[in-house]
């Protein structure tokens, strides 16, 4: 009888341990691609390297749209698949070296191409950049998805905080290490881009060491209704899925108004990462600055980011996701703002202080990783994780249809008119988002 009653103890205490185990190991991954991602900072370093082979406006406008475009739709069409997965780290492991092979490719084709033909490498790169983007969003699901299986809605926000962090400290160490230097060499473009891809590949070896326990997938006719068949492949490689895919999707919003809110916010709040590519050619074309400031603004977003998390990860697990997500929305209106206004000071004054401007950028992976949290919190079931975050994926997608249009009005009629009007979208996403439920409180009703 003794042993008995122990038994549900010690198989708490069996759970506890595991899920201690796996926090840690998805901390360590989440360090490791954090450092690799300094050396590609999609608000710094990609719009530079694509600018230092083509400097246009409307090329530019097309890094949002991959980038975006790439993380938010495939992913559509894969969550279901993911969500039946017994084991999803394999995915994760397959996802980070498709990371990090995009990143080798390039790093192997500057050199050659460089000097010679600057129109196939700013072509190589914008393809390499959208496969690389589309990698990245299946890997973010695929991490969503463990961290949803894996880690309790209380402990997220820890996990958060001990990631980023531990990994902003590491990555602005790394960047002054090796990204200083190699900012200021001819040939340091294919120095970083090298750099990025072993750490990728590095992080690939961890999700190895997850204690993963295996799933029982949906039964068929679940499977069947939501437009999967036991031996179909990804969503997609019919027309058939496709449709049945897309009515599942269309079924779930209709089922929860909250996601469907969250995901106007997130299409609002897209506005930040349609503009942070012209931020850099800003500073470079109408005040002067240097290739040396991408350092300074790399690590005062990193620094920024780290300092974020600290608030943001205690505050969600103790008083819930909703309350951050709204500030942290409302607060990164302002980064359009500050560039405003530095455009009406003298150019000298304006240039010594940019810096500031990438400090509201570092709440963008924050936000984005709430965006996340909020979205596993609202999914009624584990198997429906994957979806309910490809769905707010595809939200922040979107808008990105007009990436291009926003890099051509810049060139037309200057940057103040489009920061201040994106300014006023990314506000009207936090007051949406002051109507969003707190999901703990509404699972408890």
């Amino acid at each position: 009888m003794t042993v008995s009653c122990n038994e549900p103890e010690a198989s708490a205490a069996n759970a506890a341990g595991r899920e201690a185990r796996n926090t840690v190991w998805l901390e360590i991954y989440q360090v490791i691609v954090r450092v690799g991602w300094i050396f590609k900072t999609e608000t710094i370093i990609m719009p530079a390297v694509l600018d230092a082979v083509v400097d246009s406006g409307l090329l530019r406008g097309l890094l949002p749209v991959l980038n975006r475009g790439g993380q938010s739709l495939p992913p559509l069409f894969v969550s279901d698949r993911l969500g039946r997965l017994p084991r999803k780290k394999w995915s994760l492991v397959a996802t980070s070296l498709a990371m990090a092979g995009c990143f080798g490719l390039l790093a192997a084709a500057w050199g050659p191409l460089e000097a010679r033909r600057p129109d196939l490498l700013a072509l190589l790169f914008l393809v390499l950049y959208g496969l690389f983007s589309t990698a990245i969003g299946l890997n973010q699901l695929v991490l969503a998805a463990l961290q949803g299986k894996l880690i309790s809605p209380g402990r997220r926000g820890r996990a958060m905080v001990v990631s980023v962090a531990i990994g902003s400290v590491l990555a602005i160490v790394a960047a002054v290490v090796l990204l200083r230097p190699w900012l200021g060499e001819p040939d340091g473009f294919p120095k970083i881009f090298g750099v990025t891809g072993f750490f990728f590949a590095l992080a690939a070896i961890v999700p190895l060491f997850l204690d993963e326990p295996p799933e029982q997938p949906p039964p068929a006719r679940e499977s069947k209704a939501d437009g999967i068949s036991a031996s179909a492949g990804f969503v997609g490689r019919s027309r058939e899925a496709l449709a049945r895919g897309v009515g599942g999707w269309r079924r779930t919003l209709a089922a929860d108004q909250a996601l469907v809110r969250l995901s106007i916010v997130a299409a609002c709040f897209s506005a930040v990462l349609m503009l942070f590519p012209h931020y850099q050619a800003f500073a470079r074309d109408r005040l002067g600055s240097r290739i040396e400031s991408l350092l300074t603004w790399v690590i005062v977003q990193n620094a920024a980011t780290g300092v974020v998390s600290l608030v943001a990860g205690p505050l969600s697990d103790r008083r819930g996701t909703r309350i951050v997500l709204v500030w942290l929305v409302a607060l990164s209106s302002a980064t359009p703002l500050v560039v405003t206004l530095l455009s009406l000071l003298p150019q000298a004054t304006a240039v010594e202080w940019f810096w500031i401007v990438y400090m509201p950028l570092g709440l963008n992976p924050i936000s984005l990783k709430i965006f996340t949290n909020y979205a596993l919190e609202l999914a009624p079931r584990p198997a429906e994780h994957p979806r309910y975050v490809s769905i707010v994926g595809a939200a922040l997608a979107a808008p990105f249809v007009l990436s291009p249009v926003i890099g051509a009005a810049v060139d037309a009629y200057g940057f103040r008119h489009v920061f201040v009007i994106g300014a006023a979208v990314i506000a009207a996403g936090a007051v949406i988002a002051a109507g969003l439920p707190e999901p703990r409180g509404r699972r408890q009703k």
